[in-house]
């Protein structure tokens, strides 16, 4: 479903990315990990188009995002680390917002705003301003309107980060249901047991560069992930 080959990305003289190369497949849920400042953010930002990259490709099934960017867009949702939304709107009026962009019917997006809010406990918020909001509630709502036009491909940027206990338990659970139905999931993070229990493959970067990439099975071996990470992280 996603499929990255040498891609590099300057800042200056800094090069954020450099030739990185992995495959996302169809119903998997992929983890990214590195440390802050290693890429992470850089190369997702370019896989959903809002940042150009220099050299390489990177396919959403099968479209490039250089030169079909609309179409692929038209595949995923993507949830950024610090979810940046209309602060005037009213927290239903963006969801619906997100929906019309989507072209979601109203059967589609009714049956998941009410299950997702359910899920999230914030029905009773959704007439409320966005600018009223703590970061995790933001945070819902971010994951709300990313859920509720029912994606092909989830991209999310430290997902986690501010959500409650029951609300990473909750959508622990999503991501796999999505994933059983055969969605494409692909994620950051740095909270390394949650990486650990949740994906089926992850990739490792440190400086722009992947360092590994395979099998959560097979890159923790009879260690834990965390453990496997500080080693590749300590080795130059």
């Amino acid at each position: 479903m996603i499929v990255i080959k040498n891609v590099s990305k300057r800042f200056g003289e800094k090069k954020a990315l450099d030739k990185v190369s992995f495959e996302v497949k169809d119903g998997e849920i992929f983890g990214f990990i590195g440390h802050n400042g290693a890429g992470k953010t850089t190369l997702i930002k370019s896989i959903c188009g809002i940042m150009d990259f220099d050299e390489g490709r990177i396919l959403i099934n099968g479209k490039s995002i250089k030169t079909e960017p609309i179409a692929c867009k038209r595949e995923m949702a993507y949830v950024p680390d610090d979810p940046e939304l209309y602060e005037d709107m009213k927290a239903i009026s963006f969801i619906n917002f997100v929906c019309d962009m989507y072209d979601t019917s109203e059967e589609v997006r009714e049956r998941n705003i009410k299950r997702y809010a359910k899920m999230f406990e914030i029905e009773n918020e959704l007439q409320n301003e966005i600018r009223s909001f703590s970061h995790g509630m933001k945070q819902k709502i971010a994951l709300i309107a990313a859920l509720s036009h029912e994606p092909k491909v989830l991209i999310m940027d430290e997902p986690f980060v501010g959500l409650d206990p029951k609300a990473i338990f909750d959508m622990k659970e999503v991501m796999r249901e999505i994933a059983k139905r055969g969605g494409t999931i692909f994620f950051s993070t740095h909270i390394l047991d949650v990486a650990e229990k949740l994906c089926d493959r992850v990739a490792i970067v440190k400086n722009g560069q992947i360092v590994e990439v395979g099998d959560m099975k097979k890159i923790r071996g009879d260690k834990s992930l965390e453990k496997v990470f500080l080693e590749l992280e300590a080795n130059e």
